[in-house]
């Protein structure tokens, strides 16, 4: 899709969306001469927010190239937000059904004909306590090794501070008026993977150097330090789970200790200065 075919609804999404959000919020926006002018290409972009469809497909509107999501297929059935979904192009996400695959097609046919797919590769909000990038899904790898599209990071910063991810009230924090920040990055060099049979080893391998590409878009954004390892949502919650489970026993050895006077403290080990007293 060039620039100058954006179509009408697009635009029709535009001259709704966009006067409310040049009047609400400030914008840092860099990189954009990285968004390819001509032929088919993908986005990976961090997801903290709600709001970061807007944000981001604002940014990008903005450079002439318009972004084509996947998103969940509730959001295509009926209604006014169905007909703007589907006018625009955007691709059905049908998870756990057959029709699964039906999303990794379209996204590859759309890059064909010369479109921009844009990719959450987290798959969903971020669970990490710091707001940065999860360990990424393996979706966006064989969409860009299959058509060996270039792949561009985009790291977005400003809208969880307008509405942050799993806030108990799920309201517009708008005042003092925030910063949306939007960067694109250079194309992600995959060319080492390109002819390499798509394992699952293969696939990781390509959607932690595309995250890494984003997470360190994000470090610039936020002025930050890159974190030393991505955030692990299933490890995490592996982790919560066996201290779950080790809490009864570790309370049921307290309680024993207990009938025989004996404090929990007084089994920490002592140190040499203690056994000097």
């Amino acid at each position: 899709m060039s620039r100058r075919r954006i179509g009408f609804w697009y635009r029709l999404a535009a001259v709704i969306c966009k006067p409310p959000l040049l009047v609400l919020f400030k914008r840092d926006w860099q990189g954009m001469e990285h968004i390819p002018a001509d032929g088919g290409f993908i986005t990976a972009v961090n997801h903290n927010s709600y709001l970061d469809p807007l944000s981001y497909a604002h940014y990008q509107y903005n450079t002439g190239r318009v972004p084509r999501f996947l998103a969940k297929s509730g959001l295509f059935k009926g209604g006014f937000v169905g007909l703007m979904m589907r006018g625009t192009g955007q691709i059905p996400v049908y998870r756990e059904s057959a029709d699964a695959a039906v999303a990794f097609r379209a996204a590859v046919a759309a890059i064909n004909k010369g479109e921009c797919v844009a990719f959450y590769p987290e798959g969903t909000l971020t669970r990490d306590p710091d707001m940065w990038p999860m360990q990424g899904k393996t979706g966006a790898a064989r969409v860009a090794l299959l058509t060996k599209a270039p792949v561009i990071p985009v790291a977005q910063w400003g809208a969880n501070e307008v509405m942050p991810p799993y806030a108990k009230e799920k309201k517009l924090r708008l005042f003092p008026r925030k910063t949306l920040r939007v960067k694109a990055g250079p194309p992600v060099d995959l060319s080492e993977f390109y002819g390499k049979e798509p394992t699952a080893e293969v696939l990781r391998a390509v959607t932690d150097k595309v995250m890494a590409a984003v997470t360190a878009i994000l470090a610039e954004v936020r002025d930050e330090p890159v974190p030393a390892e991505p955030y692990d949502h299933k490890k995490a919650v592996a982790a919560r789970r066996r201290a779950r489970q080790k809490a009864p026993d570790a309370a049921e050895r307290a309680r024993k200790l207990d009938e025989q006077g004996i404090k929990v403290d007084d089994q920490a080990p002592k140190t040499q200065e203690d056994e000097g007293k």
